[in-house]
């Protein structure tokens, strides 16, 4: 893995002793702005059942936010990893917003999976399937079938030759598998953009692949409620029994647990998303959501109220809307698989988006430009699946904490 190689801005956050402070961690940036402007956001976006209204979200915002490309600098190579059906979409939706610009399709005139911005190019690494859907299940080399998330059936020499060289700002011609017939369509022409972002099933499997990654993600969703998301999908939409959902992980829990889960092992950041500890929940409608960040990165781990202390917090009902059984935050640093983590954690749901000031203001070092800019990006996809809960917030602190590893990269 490719270590950061300038040092980031980090933002200050200041220490409070007592929880109900509102101003307890404030962004570097609220100090650039006038204490007229600051003191007139307090008194509006705390006061009790209050929303911060989007005028005073831009009387805080520099002048100057917008991601610029720095000149003859090289792209910024993310890799996102998760299983099929685990928020991937939805998480890159949020993530090329915090960069602006349209993302749309490539157009090559017909199906393909890549999407592009002036900022951000995503490549499925679907694409980068061996055998089409037919292939797949019977083959020379596997008469029996194999299935997408093996390591046998991905086209590693490609998949490396193409990162590397829209690493080094090359034009390459790359494969596409389409989705809605199943086979391997002919090759698409895709030029770097400043971001490239690689999702899939594998980024981190080929060690070229994985040291060229400039960040990597890991998207962990737990077995619990992985079947609590597709019992709800697929008896709803295709009829199907709780016995065929179960049978449908079951098939493909042993390559998954071989080639794609021992990644987050390697990602710099994991969002984990468990069933809630604050209610008994198989239906997945209440979740704990944790965001682990590992230390020594040249991005600081984002963290609430005071770096490097246990915090358990249950926010103050009369200043964040929420339905039994209410929500938890927590933060501290832990182990994970060896290396030195903070997590931040989330339990329980918000009823109310236009309160996640009153959450932001706690939260330190979340890789933002200005006070209140978690708040609008959240705002902003308030109908994307998990928005009221720590799947959107963090996802949401994720795309922050790259962006902030772009600029650090590039200054």
């Amino acid at each position: 893995m490719a270590f950061l190689s300038s040092s980031a801005r980090r933002a200050s956050c200041s220490a409070v002793p007592r929880l109900h402070v509102p101003w307890a961690c404030v962004q570097s940036a609220i100090m650039m702005n006038t204490l007229a402007s600051s003191l007139a956001i307090s008194a509006s976006a705390f006061s009790p059942g209050v929303a911060m209204p989007n005028n005073h979200l831009a009387a805080v915002r520099p002048a100057a936010a917008a991601v610029q490309m720095a000149a003859e600098t090289n792209p910024v190579i993310i890799g996102i990893a998760a299983d099929s059906g685990c928020g991937k979409s939805t998480f890159m939706r949020r993530l090329t917003a915090i960069f602006g610009g349209e993302s749309k399709l490539l157009d090559i005139g017909r199906e393909t999976n890549t999407l592009v911005s002036d900022m951000t190019t995503v490549i499925c690494l679907d694409d980068y399937h061996k055998w089409d859907r037919t292939g797949r299940k019977s083959n020379p080399e596997w008469p029996d079938g194999i299935t997408a998330l093996h390591a046998d059936c991905q086209k590693w020499d490609k998949m490396a030759e193409d990162v590397l060289n829209l690493k080094a700002g090359k034009t390459v011609d790359k494969p596409i598998y389409n989705h809605i017939t199943g086979e391997l369509d002919p090759d698409e022409t895709v030029s770097p953009t400043p971001i490239v972002i690689f999702e899939g099933l594998h980024p981190m499997h080929d060690d070229r692949v994985n040291e060229a990654l400039d960040l990597s993600v890991y998207l962990d969703i737990t077995d619990e409620v992985k079947f609590a998301w597709k019992a709800q999908r697929d008896i709803a939409e295709r009829g199907a029994s709780m016995e065929d959902v179960q049978a449908a992980i079951d098939a493909r829990k042993p390559d998954f647990a071989a080639y794609v889960e021992p990644q987050k092992q390697k990602a710099d950041i994991v969002v984990q998303v468990l069933l809630s500890d604050l209610i008994d929940d198989p239906t997945g409608k209440f979740l704990k959501v944790k965001m682990i960040q590992k230390k020594g990165l040249k991005v600081d781990p984002a963290f609430f109220f005071d770096e490097g202390s246990t915090v358990e917090w249950t926010p103050n009902p009369t200043k964040l809307t929420t339905n039994a059984p209410g929500v938890k935050i927590c933060s501290y640093e832990d182990d994970w698989y060896g290396a030195n983590v903070q997590v931040i954690e989330m339990d329980g749901k918000i009823e109310d988006l236009e309160e996640m000031v009153y959450i932001e203001s706690q939260l330190c070092n979340a890789g933002t430009k200005y006070y209140g800019e978690l708040s609008e990006q959240m705002l902003a996809n308030k109908d994307a699946p998990g928005s009221e809960n720590g799947t959107g917030l963090f996802q949401t602190v994720c795309s922050f904490k790259i962006r902030e590893a772009y600029e650090a990269m590039t200054a």
